[in-house]
């Protein structure tokens, strides 16, 4: 089973649902919210919070004689990469030199593309690029024979330049959530998108950041919900906070004993 759909009262509850019927701890899977649910009025129309929770790939996945898959041959896949991204290019009739980016040994395989009309290839908010890198995975991993390291794309360092667009933008509206307190949604993003975003803010206690929606391109909420997650840790579990007694006028407390009348 690769995935589950759970239900819960609220979110939270929802992802512990689908975590249980998957059998594995919150890091071993990506979690899309598709609904956030709703309380009604009066027990009438209420909805309960929905989620799609996907187990996250390995590169290399056991056999079913248990053993692990043959280790994968980096350098004929990105022979492959190469040639596949240089056709798919060419049918475009769009003239382009296609090279490799050198990356940590393992993490994926970066081409680089120089081309005179390199905004066509981009598209609008990377839309093209990513056509581009989904199709040249597709093809190069299915000739390998294997998922492999991811296969990435690059036009004029536009990865660099979009991924530092999105981490100031989830820093500024991450600002705004805690500001007013108030849940910001950003609209179609694409999965590489939310994963910058969700890396941008995965250390800030004040928010918290989900998928909502159905779809390559979804929506990311960004929650103001960091204040109750601290005072969750700093309360040990069973004890709630004692209120303050409210106090009158003058600093006494209400209920306080009034002083003795002089008798004399």
């Amino acid at each position: 089973m690769d995935f589950v759909e759970a239900e819960g009262d609220s979110i939270d509850s929802a992802i512990d649902n689908a975590l249980k019927l998957l059998g594995v701890p919150r890091d071993k899977v990506t979690i899309d919210v598709l609904s956030e649910g709703r309380k009604g009025i009066l027990g009438f129309g209420a909805q309960k919070a929905k989620v799609r929770a996907a187990l996250r790939k390995a590169a290399l996945e056991p056999t079913k004689d248990g053993g692990a898959a043959e280790p994968v041959d980096y350098a004929a896949l990105t022979e492959t990469a190469v040639s596949v991204l240089g056709e798919i290019l060419q049918r475009m009739s769009v003239a382009a030199s296609v090279g490799q980016k050198s990356t940590a040994a393992g993490a994926e395989i970066i081409l680089e593309v120089k081309a005179a009309d390199s905004g066509l290839l981009i598209g609008r908010k990377g839309q093209t690029l990513e056509a581009l890198q989904y199709l040249v995975g597709r093809i190069a991993g299915e000739r390998q024979g294997s998922e492999g390291p991811h296969i990435v794309i690059d036009i004029e360092n536009y990865r660099e330049r979009r991924r530092k667009s999105l981490e100031d933008m989830a820093l500024r509206l991450g600002e705004k959530a805690k500001r007013q307190r108030k849940t910001v949604t950003v609209d179609a993003l694409s999965a590489a998108d939310r994963r910058i975003i969700h890396a941008a803010l995965q250390d800030d206690p004040w928010v918290t950041t989900k998928s909502l929606g159905q779809g390559s391109y979804r929506r990311l909420l960004i929650i103001p919900e960091g204040d109750r997650k601290i005072r969750d840790e700093a309360i040990p579990a069973g004890h709630e906070p004692v209120p303050a007694r409210p106090q009158r006028r003058g600093g006494q407390s209400r209920g306080a004993p009034k002083p003795a009348k002089n008798e004399g």
